[in-house]
């Protein structure tokens, strides 16, 4: 009770200090939720509402473990693809000299060579909607690397386009129906989905967690992707456009750990979950897995207490993932920190600090 205590103390905290309007937190152990609670409002323009449990979240660069990851993941288990084939034979397309040595291993582990990010809207709204995705992927195929492919990491969401890209040939549909076919429809996610402005909302705007005032839409965004170039794209791409609640969200961690851990081998292969959550060596100082990342050394997002042995992933609208392997915890961070505007950074500080204190509250304060 006492955890319970500070950590609800320490979310209301959270939205006093101006870190966030509104937050969900969740904590589970061994398989077991110990935490899940709601602080603040989820929109504060142009409506003030409070946050709630099962609020919507746009999940922002949370879509690359959960999405395009996930889908990849799919896709090397069953053995269409390989990780370490590279573009030039999964694309149906000229690859130039400098990209033929680009992998998926690369790709996933922000190893390819990319640029970390690349305001490609403002040349989409330009192009019909239907050929925005061809546009794009030319713009990726001829634009020059910043390093060797396999050189050095740099957190890239144009990798994760492209990844998207691989899903699509591999798999023989869009990713969106992809993973709604092998995820999210037989886990029965009812509020987890990729982001189409081509389709109805299934849900009410203010269900949503609103993000930012958008200079370039020139409104509040609530229940559309916060992105731009996934906007700009019809709603999604591999690095962004996935929703859903902490709840779901923890649906699809569990998911994974379960695997990982051999409780399960209905969805995937232990092993191949192993592989993908284990940190990738061929960049030196690299701290990233594949479609994870792991505790950076130092000060990490993590905190100070989880071990080594962790995955994670950070969402540009102020959610978040941590899970550490070795004792088998999960905190699921869901907040709308852009609301209503993008510089509040506030949660760089906040967020380790939430961290430890979970860690202290558990008693688990050696790594």
């Amino acid at each position: 009770m006492k955890i319970k205590h500070h950590l609800e103390s320490l979310l209301g905290e959270g939205v006093l200090r101006g870190v966030y309007p509104g937050a969900v937190l969740l904590v589970a152990q061994t398989g077991e939720i110990t935490f899940l609670e709601a602080a603040g409002h989820r929109s504060l323009k142009p409506t003030v509402a409070p946050m709630q449990k099962e609020t919507i979240f746009d999940l922002a660069s949370l879509t690359k473990p959960l999405a395009a990851t996930l889908a990849i993941m799919k896709l090397v288990d069953g053995a269409v693809i390989k990780l370490d084939q590279t573009i030039d034979i999964l694309l149906p397309c000229h690859v130039s000299e400098e990209k033929k040595g680009i992998s998926l291993r690369m790709l996933l582990s922000h190893s390819a060579g990319f640029p970390a990010w690349e305001s490609f809207y403002l040349a989409l709204e330009r192009v019909p909607l239907k050929k925005r995705k061809k546009f794009l992927r030319a713009q990726l195929l001829k634009m020059p690397l910043i390093f060797r492919p396999g050189q050095e990491a740099l957190y890239s969401d144009l990798g994760f386009m492209m990844l998207e890209w691989v899903v699509e040939e591999a798999a023989g549909v869009p990713m969106d129906l992809f993973l709604d076919r092998h995820f999210y429809k037989p886990l029965a996610l009812k509020k987890t989905f990729i982001c189409d402005l081509t389709r109805p909302d299934k849900f009410k705007a203010g269900q949503y967690a609103a993000t930012e005032a958008c200079p370039w839409r020139g409104e509040v965004i609530q229940g559309t992707v916060h992105d731009e170039n996934a906007y700009a794209l019809g709603g999604y791409s591999g690095h962004a456009g996935l929703f859903g609640t902490a709840m779901e969200v923890y649906a699809l961690v569990s998911l994974l750990t379960n695997h990982f851990y051999g409780r399960q081998n209905k969805y995937l292969r232990p092993e191949t979950v192993r592989a993908f959550f284990a940190r990738q060596r061929h960049v030196k100082n690299g701290t990233w897995a594949l479609g994870w990342d792991t505790p950076s050394p130092g000060v990490s997002s993590s905190g100070r207490y989880f071990s080594d042995n962790s995955i994670g992933h950070l969402g540009f609208t102020g959610t978040s993932i941590w899970v550490d392997l070795d004792r088998d915890i999960t905190v699921i961070f869901l907040t709308n920190r852009i609301h209503p505007t993008r510089k509040n950074e506030k949660i760089r500080v906040f967020r380790p600090k939430l961290h430890n204190a979970i860690m202290k509250g558990l008693g688990l304060t050696q790594k």
